[in-house]
């Protein structure tokens, strides 16, 4: 039921976000550029579980001042992900623990406002399965490295290959405390390769950030730059948190016996700096456990560094 009505809507969603009016396309033109490389090398350095990801996006519209438009579809998103989620052992699984995964993502997302709130929703094509190829790639890269590879065994015991169209919504609303502090409470809705509902808050001291297109990543809850102020210079500060109740997951298949927890807790904080030319981010994430049999939460560490020339 879920996969029927999630795909449903992805179709509808990527048709309207692709047939906008042709008069509004003419105008479009490249607004911003951002992504977010994530992985646990830059946190715990314990290489599982939710191991690596990273995502990117691309942002188009008639212009940019300071605020989402009011219209939906004015502004489009494109966004290009990848994650590797493994066990604990990448050599020999132990009994219980996840299963490897390899999963590449494609979508398209607009953002507006709506009464009031920042909006966010889109459709993205997960596709899982050895045929992605991440497999290989971490098995090339961990070989470069002279640290431990994913065994054929751990690779051949994958989650099965497969399209799983999913759709993703955000409401959220920033209030200004101070000039310098900024706190926004969001919620967030997901059905496809993994439905939930999520809630949370994410709070900002510092002017960075301030008045720009800033993008949620899927597995911390980090929000990357998109559009960009160059003049606000300086530093900013931010920490976050949410708690999601998920109801289903390709990646912990309830086929094999997985039994998700009751809810999906993420911790964050992180520093960004804008320097005259360049940017960088750096943020850690604590994610709580996500299925029974895991014996502990994780930290991830999340990177971003962009030059201007």
């Amino acid at each position: 039921m879920f996969k029927h009505v999630a795909g449903t809507l992805t179709a509808a969603i990527l048709t309207v976000l692709m047939c906008a009016p042709a008069a509004q396309a003419q105008t479009r033109e490249s607004l911003g550029y951002g992504r977010l490389m994530t992985n646990d090398y830059f946190g715990d350095g314990s290489d599982r579980w939710r191991t690596g990801s990273w995502t990117s996006s691309r942002v188009w519209g008639s212009g940019w001042d300071g605020r989402a438009p009011k219209r939906f579809g004015d502004l489009i998103e494109l966004r290009l992900s990848s994650e590797i989620f493994a066990p604990d052992n990448l050599t020999r699984a132990s009994a219980g623990d996840r299963p490897y995964a390899g999963a590449l993502s494609l979508g398209a997302h607009t953002h507006f406002e709506y009464k009031g709130f920042d909006a966010a929703v889109g459709a993205d094509l997960v596709v899982t399965g050895a045929g992605t190829g991440l497999g290989n790639f971490q098995r090339a890269v961990h070989k470069a490295l002279g640290v431990r590879v994913p065994s054929r065994v751990t690779l051949d015991d994958q989650i099965d290959g497969g399209l799983h169209p999913t759709v993703v919504a955000e409401f959220g609303r920033e209030v200004s405390v101070t000039p310098n502090l900024r706190l926004r409470p969001f919620v967030e809705g997901r059905a496809g390769a993994e439905t939930m509902v999520r809630a949370g808050v994410d709070l900002t001291f510092g002017s960075v950030g301030a008045g720009e297109l800033l993008v949620r990543e899927s597995v911390t809850g980090h929000r990357y730059r998109v559009i960009q102020d160059a003049e606000a210079g300086g530093f900013s500060f931010l920490l976050g948190a949410d708690i999601a109740h998920v109801a289903s997951s390709i990646y912990l298949p309830e086929d094999r016996g997985y039994t998700l927890t009751e809810s999906r807790d993420r911790l964050r904080a992180g520093i960004q700096w804008q320097g005259e030319r360049a940017s960088a981010f750096y943020g850690v994430t604590y994610l709580g456990e996500e299925f029974e049999a895991q014996t502990e939460g994780q930290v991830l560490g999340s990177i971003q560094i962009k030059f201007s020339f």
